[in-house]
């Protein structure tokens, strides 16, 4: 019976104190590999913005963007639409992965990049589309 009690602490404790650390999560951490994703998307949503606002690109719900409607490009820029939704994807990926590894818990990423997804969402620009649930909404 003490066993059984001793155990049922020992994982109360541990349930409650891992809880307690990533609430503890700094999701604004900064370090120099941050720095350089944020800038090289700084730079990049110049030439994604007018696709945002044209419907052609949303957000996802896992916080990544996608080609939502490709009749919305200019057919001069429809090759390259591709090119600029995979490069943001692949900084919006490594943003997660660093910002875990800056709180000292890479395991975090998924938790990290299901936070960002609700906040660039709600960061969105009226008329930007999003993706729940049920599919693509406009803002």
């Amino acid at each position: 019976m003490q066993k059984q009690i001793m155990f049922f602490l020992v994982m109360l404790t541990t349930l409650f104190s891992s809880h307690w650390v990533y609430a503890a999560a700094d999701i604004e951490v900064n370090t120099p590999a941050i720095s350089a994703i944020k800038n090289s998307m700084q730079t990049r949503h110049a030439l994604l913005a007018a696709h945002y606002t044209s419907g052609a690109i949303g957000l996802t719900k896992d916080g990544l963007i996608a080609v939502r409607d490709t009749t919305a490009v200019p057919l001069k820029d429809r090759q390259g639409i591709n090119a600029l939704v995979a490069a943001e994807n692949d900084d919006r990926n490594a943003l997660y992965k660093e910002i875990a590894v800056g709180n000292g818990h890479p395991e975090w990423k998924g938790d990290i990049q299901g936070t960002f997804a609700g906040r660039w969402i709600d960061k969105a620009q009226s008329g930007w589309y999003y993706q729940n649930d049920n599919g693509w909404v406009k803002k």
